[in-house]
């Protein structure tokens, strides 16, 4: 894959939390669960920027920058504060697993970037319930410990 597909792979993926974290947030009540629709809204913050500075880049590399899809599939069911969290921490570790694939896939700033959205997105599983893993968004790589990355 070439820098400009693995931007391109990248910006895809934020295009889908993007919207998945536009609905998620818009399914929490804010007044009952504020600490849970902070974090939604974060996110979405977060993926959006991204997805704003990869546009960017995709751009700069010369590429025209992959369109978002009209919609995205939803996580069943999401409805209650533990299924939303779930569908956040689903969302992160899919942008774990596009964002370690980015990091192979570029080089220079473009990977320097890629990494810090990666430890960035591993953080923000911890948020959601996530465990902590020695290698996020490489699924079954062993750590030190023998655990592994597993990302689902």
């Amino acid at each position: 894959m070439s820098p400009v597909q693995s931007l391109q792979h990248a910006l895809a993926g934020e295009h889908a939390a993007v919207y998945l974290y536009g609905v998620l947030g818009g399914r929490v009540p804010a007044s009952q669960q504020p600490d849970l629709a902070a974090r939604l809204a974060a996110g979405y913050a977060t993926h959006r920027g991204r997805r704003d500075q990869l546009t960017a880049m995709v751009r700069a590399a010369g590429g025209v920058p992959v369109a978002a899809e009209v919609s995205y599939r939803l996580p069943n069911p999401c409805r209650t504060p533990g299924q939303l969290r779930a569908a956040a921490l689903d969302v992160e570790r899919r942008c774990a697993a596009v964002y370690a694939a980015t990091v192979a896939g570029t080089a220079r700033r473009e990977r320097a970037w890629a990494a810090a959205a990666l430890a960035d997105g591993a953080v923000r599983q911890l948020s959601f319930g996530g465990a902590p893993q020695p290698y996020p968004g490489m699924p079954g790589r062993p750590g030190p410990n023998g655990t592994t990355g597993a990302n689902g």
